[in-house]
């Protein structure tokens, strides 16, 4: 083996073994195997979430946020629960499982995927996506990776956000120049991990390469047009203020006309002042 091979799986090896975050990875194990299990009813779900105070707060503030588009419609878990469906549900808890993570990582980081779970959900709308909901959520924790990074290795991170500073580069580029690899493949091995569905999966992987996804070609393609076009707008920060061309395959998927995407770009804006009160 190389050394360069040999780097990247102790990397991975570590990214794996991420027991030094505090809580974290045991938080969304519990909550994955709580909800994997086929025998669960909707109310031990809504019992399991009532039963922690922070965690029913957050779901209650997400899920009237604009991030999910019931603004002010839940006041209790087990209506969302109810209203919103086991699959959409898991992916919700994910999200919010991460929020400290966001929070205490890249300064900016945690408003970009906000921005960009508000514009996927838009966007799949606009398709007829039958539960937006679910790309709204690969759309909030796309950038994974990048925590994870931080979290691990944050002076060698800053490096890296440094580099594509000074360098006018992409971070991935500069992620690869100082770690061999990048937050989308890390992110792809944690979410492997922590056992997340394909359609979580797959965008988290390619949400720069959307022309690889398999599994969810739609999703992880209303992913990557909604990462350029928040960051089109400057809501938050992903890590550099480049601008990457849009992948023409992605972009013929999802097939916005002139004036659905003017309808999506409209749209976000009162979206996005909406929120701010989850960034507090």
């Amino acid at each position: 083996m190389n050394t360069g091979s040999s780097n990247l799986t102790k990397l991975r090896a570590r990214i794996e073994n991420i027991n030094s975050l505090p809580t974290i990875p045991a938080v969304l194990e519990r909550l994955l195997g709580v909800i994997d299990n086929p025998r669960i009813s909707l109310s031990e779900i809504s019992d399991f979430i009532a039963n922690d105070p922070a965690l029913t707060t957050r779901v209650l503030r997400m899920v009237n946020s604009p991030v999910y588009g019931f603004p002010g419609r839940i006041s209790s878990v087990s209506q969302a629960v109810v209203l919103l469906g086991v699959n959409v549900v898991k992916g919700l808890l994910l999200g919010v499982s991460v929020f400290d993570l966001m929070q205490k990582s890249m300064v900016g980081l945690w408003e970009h995927s906000l921005g960009c779970a508000v514009v996927a959900r838009l966007i799949a709308k606009e398709k007829g996506v039958k539960e937006p909901e679910e790309v709204s959520v690969a759309g909030l924790i796309h950038d994974l990776g990048k925590v994870i990074l931080y979290l691990q290795i944050p002076d060698r991170y800053e490096r890296a956000m440094e580099l594509a500073e000074r360098n006018k580069i992409s971070i991935a580029q500069a992620e690869q120049d100082c770690f061999d690899t990048t937050h989308a493949q890390v992110g792809s091995w944690i979410a492997a991990k922590w056992n997340f569905p394909t359609a979580l999966i797959e965008p988290i992987s390619y949400h720069h390469r959307p022309q690889l996804s398999k599994g969810a070609t739609l999703t992880t393609a209303i992913v990557h047009v909604a990462d350029l076009i928040i960051r089109a707008r400057g809501f938050g920060f992903a890590g550099d203020r480049g601008l990457p061309l849009i992948n023409p395959v992605a972009w013929d998927l999802v097939g916005l006309s002139e004036d659905s995407l003017r309808m999506v770009i409209s749209e976000m804006e009162p979206l996005l002042l909406d929120t701010e009160e989850l960034t507090l």
